[in-house]
Parts: C-alpha cells; structure tokens; sequence
C-alpha cells in the first residue's frame, strides 16, 4: 500500500495571510481543522515543513498536530526541513514518525532541488543518528540520480524522498519525455531499493501525474500538498483527498 501524506502547508499560508502569531488566536482557516478532515478522509499521514521565516507552518503548529496525530492510530506525523537547530531540537523532543531532511536556499519559494551528492556528510550523518536515537525514522530528499541517492544510503538514513518536480513536467509534456522521465525514477527507486533505502516521493505530484507515478516500484509514501489544497477549493477537501487515495490503490491503477 502507498500511504498519503497530506502536507498543510498551504493551509497554513492562508491563515497566515490574516492571522497576527503575537494575538495567541488560532486563525482561520484552522491547520488542526484541516487535519482532521485529511485523516476523516482515510489520508495515513500528515506533513508540514516549518521554514525559518515561518510562512506557513510555524514551530506552535507543528507541537499542536504532535498531539492531534498521536491520538490516531497508524498515522504518521512527518516533519520536513533543514537541520536548523531549532528545528532539530523540537523534532528530538516530539518524536515524529519521520523526519525528512530537505536542502534550503536561501529566498527560495519552495523546493528547488534535493541535496547534491557533494554535500558534506559528517554533520548530517551526526543529525541523522541524534533523531534516530529519539525512535524517529530519517528520509533524505534527493534528485533521482545514483550519486546522491548513494550518498543518503552512506548517511544511514532509513529513506530517500525523491524530488518530483521534473517528473511533473515531463509528465505535461508527455510523449516520449513522459516514459522517459518516469524509467529515470524507476531506476532511482529500484537502486534506492537495493541499497536498503525505502522509498518516497514527492512534489508537485496531483491526480493524475499519478496515473503512472503509482506504478513506481517500491514506493512507499506520497506527501502531497499544493495539488490537493487548490483542487480542494472547488471540490472540497475530503472529496479531493479520497480521490487521491483513490489513485493511490491498486484497483485504481488497473
């Protein structure tokens, strides 16, 4: 089975567009509302990726949904994000299902790319074994290529995510940059396999990119966000993110 993981960060980004943090009020839209909807929905997970500028998610948020996912059993809670300090010391604390570590630029609006090969290993392998000492399992988010992907593997990370984004495109594109592009993350995932990696994905993967993402080999978790928000706003949340896991089962792919 192929878990959904719904990120909120959009949701978040509303509320924010109107919600002062220093008035202590919850804002609206409520990032606890739209979680309870996700997991009403069947959604098996739950993400959010606090960034430092906190335009979205903030750290109270990412506290508050501990509480709320730890009382659903078989949910899991991942917490996305560069090994900041901060970050890193309230991920030891809570304990999530996963922590997924993700490369930062500065001024980027979102993810641009997974962490280059050549990024040092020292102190992420240092990261890594702090937060699986607290029982928290590690993906690593990388570009579907062999030399980072055996990188993540030498880091002892449990798993990679991999960075959809250009299986998107290609995906719009189609023809033969459709095939092409989908055989390159099934050589990802079948190396990430094989190396002892689990496997998950994400990045602008919607309804129906997953078509034929689903089929990836070894595929363990999706974290979807940005898609399932926007078509939610005229079809509503639940609908959207049952369409989703729709897609997500095997009958569905067929």
């Amino acid at each position: 089975m192929i878990r959904l993981s719904v990120n909120l960060n959009k949701v978040a980004t509303l509320r924010n567009s109107r919600y002062d943090q220093r008035s202590g009020t919850s804002g609206a839209p409520s990032v606890l509302e739209a979680t309870l909807v996700c997991l009403d929905a069947g959604a098996q997970g739950i993400t959010v990726h606090p960034r430092p500028d906190a335009r979205h998610i903030t750290l109270a948020d990412v506290r508050e949904l501990r509480a709320l996912v730890a009382a659903r059993e078989g949910i899991e809670y991942n917490i996305e994000g560069d090994p900041r300090a901060e970050l890193l010391d309230l991920v030891i604390e809570l304990a999530p299902d996963q922590f997924t570590l993700v490369p930062v630029r500065e001024g980027e609006l979102t993810s641009q790319a997974g962490w280059p090969a050549n990024t040092p290993s020292a102190p992420l392998r240092t990261v890594i074994e702090r937060v699986q000492r607290a029982g928290t399992r590690v993906s690593v988010f990388v570009d579907p290529e062999e030399a980072p992907i055996r990188w993540a593997a030498d880091l002892g990370a449990e798993r990679v995510e991999l960075f959809t984004e250009p299986f998107a495109r290609a995906w719009e594109r189609g023809g033969t940059e459709r095939t092409e592009s989908f055989a390159r993350y099934r050589a990802a995932a079948l190396l990430a396999h094989e190396l002892g990696l689990g496997v998950n994905a994400g990045h602008d993967l919607d309804e129906h990119n997953l078509a034929l993402f689903a089929e990836l080999p070894h595929l363990e978790e999706v974290s979807i966000g940005h898609a399932i928000m926007a078509q939610a706003l005229f079809d509503g949340l639940a609908p959207v993110v049952r369409r989703y896991l729709d897609r997500l089962t095997p009958r569905a792919r067929q």
